[in-house]
C-alpha cells in the first residue's frame, strides 16, 4: 500500500465488509462515503419487520475466535445481545440427525443395517482413497465415505450450488468442513474427545433486535462521526483512469476519491472497467448462486426447537429452514405466532426465479407440510425476498479464472476489493468484518495485509470468544 496520505474514501456496499471497513476508517477521521443500492444495510445479514415481528434473512448466527472482529462486534453491539444454545440438525427421508453427527443419533436415524454400510463404505474410502481429490464429491467421500456423502452432502449441496457434486470444487468442503471426518465426529461423539469442529459451536452471540440491528448501529456510528451513508444509490462503475478514483452512479453523479473499496459483485465491477477481452472471458465463467426466501407466517408456538434445519431430502426443493422463534424472545415479543423462513436457490436464467410470488408460497407451504414440521398449523401468511448474486459459485477450475481476475485489480492501487460478492469468497459475517478492518488498515496505515487471502479457513495466532458478559481468551 502506498504511503501517500488519503483523505476520503468511497465504499460500494453497506454490508458487513463495506460498512466495517467505513466505520474503521471514520474512527481515524478519514472522510468516508458508501453508496448501498438497496433502501437498507446490512448486505445479506439484514434484519427486517414482519407480520409484528423480526426476521433476518435466513439465519445468520456471529460467531468468531478473532480478537479484532469480536471487538469490533463487541463496540458497536454495546451489550445489546443475549447468547443462543445451538441447534440445528438435518432433515432426511422423514428423519431427522443431529448436526454435528453425534453416533448413537445417525445410528437410530439410519437403521442398524444401513449404519454398519456407512461404515464399511467408510473403511472402503480409507482403504482406496479417490486419487482426485480436487472436486467435492471426491474430497467428502474420502473423509466420510460414499454412503455417507449421498446421505448427508449430495442432496443439499447440489440445491445449493445447481451442480453435481463433481462439479463442485473441493474448495467448498475444504473452507467448510476442513479437517473434520467420519472418525472425528464418531471419536467425539462416544468418548466426548476428538476435534470439535470450529463452525460447529454450542452457543453464539445475537443482538436483541436481529442481526442486522449490528449493521444498523454501525451506519448511525458513521454518520455520528461525519461520514455519509447513500442508500437507494446503485454504482454502475468505477473509473480508475484518471489519478483519481471516480465512481460513477447509475443516477449520473459522479464521486471523486482518493481510494474506493468495492464489494459490489466482483465480476459487475471488474466488466465495467473496460478490462482485456482474457479478463471479460474470466469473468464470464464466473457465476453467483440467487437465493429465494419463503417467509411463512404459522399459527400457533412450540412447532420445532431448531434454529434452523438442513433439508437432504431429495423430494423437497427447499434446502434450509429457519425457525425465528428459536432465537432470542426480543424478536417474536407479544405475538403467539411463528415466522418461518424456507430458502431456494436458482440461477437468473432458470424459470424459478421469475416464478410469481404466490407460486413460491404455495411450494413453500407444500414443502413445509411434507416435513411434518407444522403438523395441521394453518399458514396465516406468506412473503417472498429474492436476493440476487448471493453466493459466489466455486465451481470445478474456478480459481484458475479468479486468480487472473485477482492480476489485473491488483494492478490498481487505490481500489480495494472486499466481501462476499466483492471478492468472490463464501465468507460468513466475521470473515467479511475483517476484511474491512485490513482493508482500513491498508489504507490508512500503509498496512500491506493481502485482502485476497482472507478466506473462511484463517487462523489467528490469538483466541476470544463473546459471552454474555463480554470477551473472554479462547
Amino acid at each position: 500500500m502506498s504511503n501517500q496520505k488519503v483523505s476520503s474514501v468511497g465504499v460500494i456496499g453497506a454490508g458487513p465488509a463495506g460498512l466495517t471497513a467505513a466505520y474503521e476508517l471514520a474512527k481515524l477521521g478519514i472522510s468516508v462515503e458508501v453508496f448501498e443500492a438497496q433502501s437498507n444495510v446490512g448486505g445479506m445479514a439484514q434484519s427486517f419487520d414482519l407480520w409484528g415481528q423480526k426476521v433476518d434473512f435466513g439465519p445468520h448466527r456471529f460467531f468468531s475466535t478473532d480478537p479484532r472482529v469480536n471487538k469490533i462486534w463487541l463496540e458497536i453491539v454495546a451489550g445489546a445481545y443475549d447468547m443462543v444454545d445451538r441447534l440445528t440438525r438435518i432433515y432426511y427421508k422423514k428423519t431427522f440427525f443431529d448436526y454435528p453427527l453425534k453416533a448413537m443419533n445417525a445410528l437410530r436415524g439410519l437403521g442398524v443395517i444401513e449404519a454398519v454400510r456407512c461404515v464399511l463404505s467408510y473403511a472402503q474410502a480409507v482403504a482406496l482413497p479417490c486419487k482426485d481429490d480436487t472436486t467435492f464429491e471426491n474430497w467428502v467421500v474420502n473423509r466420510f465415505g460414499r454412503r455417507l456423502f449421498t446421505i448427508f452432502f449430495k442432496s443439499y449441496s447440489e440445491k445449493l450450488w445447481g451442480l453435481s457434486c463433481q462439479e463442485l470444487d473441493a474448495d467448498f468442503a475444504a473452507q467448510r468442513i476442513k479437517k473434520f471426518s467420519l472418525f472425528e465426529a464418531v471419536k467425539s461423539a462416544l468418548f466426548g474427545s476428538g476435534m470439535k469442529h470450529k463452525t460447529l459451536v454450542d452457543q453464539f452471540a445475537y443482538p436483541y433486535q436481529g442481526t442486522g440491528h449490528v449493521y444498523e448501529k454501525m451506519a448511525e456510528k458513521i454518520e455520528q462521526m461525519g461520514g455519509k451513508i447513500h442508500l437507494n444509490s446503485r454504482v454502475f462503475r468505477v473509473d480508475m483512469s484518471a489519478d483519481s478514483p471516480v465512481i460513477d452512479l447509475e443516477n449520473g453523479e459522479h464521486k471523486k476519491f482518493d481510494h474506493v473499496i468495492s464489494s459490489m459483485p466482483l465480476t459487475d465491477l471488474v466488466d465495467r472497467m473496460g478490462p482485456p477481452k482474457a479478463i471479460l472471458a474470466c469473468t464470464a465463467k464466473l457465476k453467483y448462486r440467487n437465493t429465494i426466501l419463503a417467509y411463512l407466517e404459522i399459527d400457533g408456538e412450540a412447532l420445532f426447537p431448531d434454529q434452523w434445519i438442513y433439508v437432504h431430502s431429495a423430494n423437497l426443493k427447499t434446502g434450509r429452514i429457519t425457525n425465528f422463534r428459536n432465537w432470542l424472545p426480543s424478536l417474536y415479543g407479544a405475538s403467539k405466532n411463528t415466522i418461518l423462513c424456507l430458502e431456494y436457490w436458482c440461477y437468473d436464467q432458470d424459470e424459478f426465479w421469475d416464478m410469481a410470488e404466490d407460486k413460491i408460497v404455495a411450494l413453500a407451504s407444500k414443502d413445509i407440510h411434507a416435513t411434518g414440521l407444522i403438523g395441521s398449523r394453518a399458514i396465516i401468511n406468506g412473503k417472498i425476498v429474492k436476493l440476487s448474486k448471493s453466493y459466489p459459485v466455486y465451481g470445478c477450475g474456478y480459481k484458475a479464472n479468479l486468480l487472473p481476475v485477482e492480476n489485473y485489480l491488483k494492478g490498481f492501487k487505490k481500489l480495494s476489493v472486499i466481501g462476499r460478492y466483492g471478492a468472490f469468497k463464501y465468507n460468513n459475517q466475521d470473515h467479511s468484518i475483517l476484511m474491512g478492518y485490513y482493508a482500513a488498515q491498508n489504507i490508512a496505515a500503509g498496512a500491506s495485509n493481502d485482502l485476497w487471502q482472507i478466506n473462511t479457513d484463517y487462523e489467528y495466532q490469538e483466541s476470544s470468544l463473546i459471552t454474555k458478559s463480554g470477551l473472554r481468551k479462547g
